[in-house]
């Protein structure tokens, strides 16, 4: 790579760097020749890739693995910041919404001709995993370790209280309309200050104690735990080309309505308001504290909620849309290589055992989140088992094939700084779901630009 066009990539990524972060500190000359700097942000998944490399150098004593835990913020910075004084880790832990830059601005290895070299197989993973990792350019970027899909987390303790099965709760129908047998729940679900529900006679909206329903935010671009799936159920989809989005559709009407119906859970009082979402306690904490009925989220959350000893949690199926569907985002992470590294062979070696079998079935022992290979599969699911979960509805859209894939575009940055707050001023009540379509218009123009 010439200096001009270093100095060009620099300049693009300089924009995403925190300016507190520090440069970091494991450039190339203070590593060994054969050592991997090897970097995650999960912390519950540092024992698990702790345990990969025990076994990965003992099969591989020519190598070794260095791993280095940041926090989600923290991680990204660090990276980017490592991208441009050219001292980035060997290998990361890489997420969909993420990589498109990195590979647009040339900071990611191709690993195609590794593959292709030792003839893997990348049929064992979960189907639809594997391409996720093809860049907009055809170069194939990573290999994926685990998926996720999104179900209700749902206190059981008050689903009995309000009579609810869950035979109603896993079959739950929703439209935007009245939003179907999942409404109704919602409202049942939902207690006042004075002891009565959201569908009784009297019921004080503007006194709460128990909401039916929680939610983080207002789900920016993505709405991979907010909205996403009510849009999908209702035959919505982010953009044309998915999931490289050429042209966004958050002006669709079918979109709008989801959104305004979604809303409209606040102002009957059914949800909280969006300041009382983000006013600082996550919506785990406060589901913890048994003030929602029921919350949406991702498998990789089910750690997080299975250390909530107050309530007892169980899960829940998403609503069946008006599509006859039940839809669920499903999204997962890779490994990739940094495009600078010294130590190419050694780097491929690490990623390819993590993609392997054997690493797999370490981390689906472990009971955090799902193996990306299928034959691990089995192994994740007694580990949940054995902490209690029942993580079926989490796997009957992919068994189904009822999944749709995160929205990915290397300006997804520069998307998610429109779309974050048109979806907080609509969710605010300071701007109509219609407004949506300006924001969508100056998206579009933002992806015209680029190309």
């Amino acid at each position: 790579m010439n200096i001009s066009r270093r100095t060009i990539l620099k300049a693009g990524l300089a924009g995403l760097v925190a300016p507190a972060v520090a440069g970091c500190n494991n450039g190339a000359a203070s590593r060994g020749t054969g050592e991997v700097i090897y970097w995650l942000w999960d912390s519950a998944q540092l024992p698990m890739y702790t345990e990969c490399a025990k076994v990965f150098h003992e099969q591989n004593p020519q190598y070794s693995v260095k791993i280095e835990q940041y926090g989600w913020d923290d991680y990204w910075s660090k990276l980017v910041t490592g991208f441009i004084s050219e001292t980035a880790p060997d290998v990361f832990t890489s997420h969909s919404s993420r990589y498109p830059l990195f590979a647009a601005k040339d900071q990611l290895l191709p690993i195609d001709e590794y593959v292709a070299q030792d003839n893997l197989d990348l049929t064992i993973y979960q189907p639809r995993l594997a391409d996720r990792w093809i860049g907009a350019d055809g170069k194939r970027y990573g290999l994926p370790k685990d998926w996720d899909t999104e179900v209700y987390f749902y206190n059981s303790a008050l689903t009995e209280a309000a009579g609810i099965s869950a035979e109603q709760l896993n079959s739950m129908t929703w439209n935007p309309q009245d939003g179907g047998t999942f409404e109704q729940i919602v409202a049942r679900l939902t207690v006042d200050s004075k002891g009565r529900r959201g569908d009784q006679s009297g019921f004080d909206k503007k006194n709460v104690a128990v909401y039916g329903l929680g939610f983080a935010d207002a789900g920016g671009s993505d709405g991979q735990t907010s909205w996403s799936w009510y849009a999908a159920s209702n035959g919505w989809k982010y953009s044309e080309g998915e999931p490289w989005g050429t042209k966004f559709f958050y002006g669709d009407p079918k979109f709008t309505e989801t959104i305004a119906w979604w809303r409209g859970l606040i102002t009957k009082g059914y949800m909280p308001t969006l300041a009382q979402a983000t006013s600082g306690v996550d919506v785990t904490t406060t589901f913890g504290a048994g003030k929602y009925g029921m919350t949406p989220n991702g498998s990789w959350m089910l750690g997080t909620y299975a250390g909530l000893k107050q309530v007892k949690t169980k899960l829940a199926r998403l609503p069946q849309g008006p599509v006859g569907k039940r839809m669920s985002m499903m999204n997962g992470l890779a490994d990739t290589i940094w495009a600078g590294t010294t130590r190419p062979e050694a780097s491929w070696a690490w990623v390819k055992f993590l993609g392997s079998k054997t690493a797999q079935d370490i981390v689906a022992k472990a009971g955090v989140v799902f193996p990306a290979v299928t034959e691990s599969m089995p192994a994740a699911k007694a580990a949940f088992a054995a902490d209690g979960w029942d993580v079926t509805p989490f796997l009957e859209p992919v068994e189904a094939g009822d999944v749709f894939a995160y929205p990915a575009n290397p300006n997804s940055a520069d998307v998610n700084a429109v779309m974050t707050p048109a979806m907080e001023s609509v969710l605010a009540f300071e701007k109509d779901p219609s407004s949506l379509a300006e924001a969508n218009d100056e998206v579009n123009q933002i992806l015209s630009a680029a190309s």
